[in-house]
């Protein structure tokens, strides 16, 4: 970390209180941490795993409970990834940690034509691995690294491009229920984190496979709520609230809401409606009602 100015101290001090308040709200509205859990933080070598572990690590010396961290980075195979970077950073830090070695890479490579997108097939064998030895090393919990930005945008791709109304859940059971996700910085925007990450001088290990592919629908996304962030500052928190508010019953899903037993009941007392008194004039069963409200006077 660089000498910093006493201004610049004073804004990193900021920031990184909102950081840790961000992520201990989210760790306390989805009970994302319990006593005695063994939490397995998976660390990419980017930017956000970076703050994720520092965060966890700097909340687990003043929390009400007790919980290990265990750091763990996948080695993929990917040409030229320097093996060494994240395990000299992590003696450093005195915490434990594993590096997984699986050759996705050639499989990726190997599966996916060349230009096209290797994201999401990348994802999912990294997913499986991970889930594996999670239970090898019985974690009860694996931490990724995903922000609300990431999960806004998911929400995005979902719509436009899955036709369906999903996201990134801060907290999430798999499908074998042997495994719970959980994403600490979900309250956390990216900025803060690039901010955070930039002054703490974190050794950054960039994605030569699926990250850096440009014209990738996502990036798409991402520029489009960056243009909606500078018009209307505020906007993406705004969508993200809104995943934390759904009315089943103002969306179109059958599967989730019974539309189709709805009836009346007009058998209890009526609140009175809007506009109730006003005057009505019937012209013929041709004609519509007409409806008239009585004018101010001012």
């Amino acid at each position: 970390m660089s000498t910093l100015t006493m201004k610049q101290a004073t804004d990193f001090k900021k920031l990184q209180k909102r950081l840790r308040r961000n992520v201990g709200n989210a760790i306390a509205d989805y009970r994302m941490i319990e006593d005695g859990d063994r939490i397995m933080v998976c660390l990419s070598g980017g930017k956000d795993s970076h703050v994720m572990l520092d965060m966890l690590m700097s909340l687990r010396k003043h929390a009400p409970i007790d919980f290990e961290i265990v750091a763990v980075n996948m080695d993929q195979k990917q040409p030229g990834f320097p093996a060494d970077v994240l395990p000299t950073y992590l003696d450093s830090l005195n915490v434990e940690y594993h590096v997984v070695e699986q050759d996705t890479y050639s499989l990726v490579k190997q599966k996916i034509p060349e230009g096209k997108t290797t994201c999401g097939l990348c994802s999912r064998l990294r997913r499986g691995t991970l889930y594996a030895f999670a239970e090898k090393i019985n974690a009860s919990k694996i931490a990724l690294g995903h922000h609300r930005d990431d999960i806004v945008e998911t929400l995005f791709l979902n719509m436009f491009f899955g036709s369906k109304l999903a996201a990134m859940p801060p907290k999430l059971l798999s499908d074998d229920q042997r495994n719970i996700v959980i994403r600490p910085l979900a309250y956390c925007c990216e900025t803060d984190l690039a901010a955070y990450a930039a002054i703490k001088e974190y050794p950054i290990i960039p994605c030569n496979l699926c990250g850096s592919q440009e014209n990738l629908q996502r990036q798409n996304i991402k520029a489009m709520l960056a243009e909606w962030e500078r018009t209307e500052p505020g906007r993406v928190a705004s969508i993200f609230r809104a995943l934390q508010n759904v009315a089943l019953s103002q969306l179109a899903d059958t599967s989730r809401f019974e539309f189709t037993t709805l009836h009346i009941d007009r058998s209890k007392e009526k609140a009175p409606y809007p506009f109730a008194e006003a005057r009505v004039t019937e012209s013929g069963d041709e004609q519509p009602m007409q409806f008239f409200t009585t004018p101010t006077v001012k």
